[in-house]
């Protein structure tokens, strides 16, 4: 699934083809991308609206739209699998995979393209009432080391899955997950109110490096499905240091990487530079507590 450095790259390049434009027209050709909303009421939605500006959050890219001064709600895409955006020439064909074309007034047309029909092209008055609770943005100021820390220590959750939830911190995934904990030296089973200061620091460190290198590179195509509106994939999966290297020498201290699995996701890590964390027997757990009765 693409995740936060793949959608921030769609967005910049459809962009300058989509800001200014008025839809004029649209077709879609698989109801589900809409998230409900019919055939027809999407048409009056849009239509004759103005795509004033686009930008992203999390892993989803909202189109605001006026008419006139008025704001005229907005549209928000979700990629999930194998989701496209394309703003190509209006005679230029999509292949049988086209979900949704929206017909622009210079002649062009934005395609959603999706394989496998999970993602969505949703429209809202506002973005909020489209998309679940989202943590904060991984790049913004919001997002501190000394914020990193203190929700860790709010929490008692392992790694991976927290860093995964939505929730939490909006718009990483498998793979930035894995490297950045990795650059951090944190195993994904550690649980998060044990992480202390200094180690927050590295991983929020290791998160915004992992992130603005992928972005700078286009994102990451470890599959087929994952292109740029421009055709082209992305090379950040070229610079991978444990995802998908499982069997691999470790780049920093040669022994292999392995693969496990942590909250039913596919994980992979160094065991000598993210050292498991040691698990506390019970019968020393009981002696701590003990020792304090």
């Amino acid at each position: 699934m693409p995740e936060l450095p793949e959608v921030e790259t769609v967005g910049r390049l459809i962009r300058p083809g989509l800001v200014g434009r008025t839809i004029t027209g649209t077709r879609v050709t698989w109801t589900r991308s809409l998230g409900g909303l019919s055939k027809p009421k999407f048409a009056k939605a849009v239509i004759g609206a103005r795509v004033t500006s686009v930008w992203r959050r999390g892993k989803y890219l909202v189109f605001d739209l006026k008419r006139g001064r008025k704001s005229a709600g907005c549209l928000v895409g979700h990629l999930r699998m194998s989701g496209r955006m394309h703003v190509e020439a209006g005679d230029w064909n999509p292949g049988r995979h086209s979900r949704v074309r929206l017909d622009l007034d210079n002649g062009k047309a934005f395609h959603f393209i999706d394989v496998r029909k999970f993602g969505r092209l949703i429209y809202g008055d506002t973005p909020d009432r489209v998309w679940p609770a989202l943590g904060p943005e991984p790049l913004s100021p919001d997002f501190t080391a000394e914020w990193l820390h203190e929700n860790l220590r709010s929490r008692k959750r392992q790694l991976k899955p927290l860093l995964l939830d939505q929730s939490f911190l909006a718009g990483l995934g498998n793979i930035y997950v894995d490297e950045s904990l990795f650059q951090a030296g944190l195993h994904p089973t550690r649980v998060s109110n044990e992480v202390r200061a200094p180690q927050a620091a590295k991983l929020h460190a290791a998160i915004r490096r992992t992130l603005e290198e992928a972005i700078e590179r286009e994102g990451s195509s470890f599959d087929t499905f994952y292109r740029t509106p421009e055709g082209q994939p992305g090379s950040y999966q070229h610079q991978f240091l444990v995802y998908g290297r499982q069997g691999k020498p470790c780049r920093s201290c040669k022994k292999p990487i392995v693969r496990i699995v942590v909250g039913q996701r596919g994980t992979h890590v160094c065991g000598r530079c993210q050292p498991k964390p040691r698990q506390r027997s019970r019968n020393a757990h009981t002696a701590l507590y003990s020792a304090h009765d």
